[in-house]
């Protein structure tokens, strides 16, 4: 029997972990994200793989997109 999956909910408050993520995102994000790494879930995306990303939406207003792994509850 598969296993339901177990993925954030939209509108959750999470805290994204800059370690995780440093190597993949642009030098621009890295600086926001040091001053507020807080955003709010906005919606889910399809990764490559076939995993579940969220898209989150941080208190500037701007947007951006996390693998499930590179944040905590926050």
């Amino acid at each position: 029997m598969p296993q339901p999956l177990n993925i954030t909910r939209i509108g959750s408050r999470i805290k994204i972990d800059l370690d995780r993520v440093r190597d993949r995102i642009p030098e621009k994000l890295i600086v926001k994200l040091s001053t507020d790494p807080r955003g709010t879930v906005l919606d889910y995306k399809m990764t490559d793989g076939g995993g579940v990303g969220v898209v989150v939406k941080f208190n500037d207003g701007s947007k951006s997109w996390f693998f499930e792994n590179e944040f905590g509850r926050g």
